[in-house]
């Protein structure tokens, strides 16, 4: 699992079985100080996220895992929506 920050979202004019009606996203991970860590990528969305929203992101095959069906040709989903992230002495909500 690995931080990611959507930038945008992605519309497809046709859709593989089992992806009807998902929510494809623009996202770029991003590290713990919330800064560009790589390339922008296409994810699944099964958590309700949008532009600006904080995510965590699964890939590989564990991607797929994260629908229904759960054999769907996806490299990413992301699976949840990210309030904060750090390490606890750093952060003083942690206290």
């Amino acid at each position: 699992m690995r931080a990611g920050r959507v930038v945008g979202s992605v519309v497809a004019a046709r859709a593989a079985e089992g992806l009807e009606g998902k929510k494809l996203l623009l996202v770029v991970p991003v590290g713990e100080d919330d800064a560009v860590e790589g390339d922008e990528f296409v994810a699944c969305d099964v958590v309700g996220a949008g532009p600006g929203s904080r995510v965590i992101w699964i890939g590989g095959k564990e991607a797929a895992l994260a629908l229904e069906p759960s054999v769907v040709p996806v490299d990413a989903t992301c699976v949840a929506i990210l309030e904060r992230h750090g390490l606890p002495e750093e952060d003083p909500a942690w206290k």
